[in-house]
């Protein structure tokens, strides 16, 4: 287990899954990341319970079979996955589907840009927001202490 805590990638996309690694690889080195390219096989993931709960699930909406609505709303519905932090990060730039994950629980609904810096810049400031270093108990930064006089 490193310091800066797990995130549960449900995204279908290869390439999307890729640049979700590159982009957090330099930024965020000691974050853990799983991803789950399937949505029917995250909700039996998260409630076993001798798998290490997530600090933050990041939910693509468009996947095959149940999608990312669907699975947020399975989410929401167990008392278990009440307090996992959603971002919805999806290419949906429909207004209606962002009201609709809102209404669903959703922490965050986050559009994904196709230019790989501004994906980076944007994936980055997400998971620094709702995912702080250290989110695991693990390594902190060190407390400030005066200088001696």
């Amino acid at each position: 287990m490193t310091g800066d805590g797990l995130i549960l990638v449900v995204e279908d996309s290869e390439e999307d899954t890729e640049a979700i690694q590159r982009a957090l690889s330099r930024s965020r080195p000691l974050v853990d990341l799983e991803f789950a390219p399937r949505s029917e096989a995250v909700l039996p993931r998260l409630l076993d319970p001798a798998a290490r709960t997530p600090d933050l699930l990041l939910l693509d909406l468009n996947m095959p079979g149940v999608n990312g609505l669907t699975l947020l709303s399975q989410l929401r519905a167990h008392s278990a996955c009440a307090s996992l932090t959603v971002v919805v990060f999806t290419s949906s730039t429909a207004s209606a589907e962002e009201d609709a994950c809102y209404a669903a629980g959703a922490d965050s609904y986050i559009y994904k840009p196709v230019n790989f810096e501004l994906f980076r810049t944007v994936l980055q400031g997400a998971v620094d927001f709702w995912l702080p270093r250290g989110a695991a108990g693990g390594v902190t930064d060190p407390p400030r202490t005066a200088p001696p006089a």
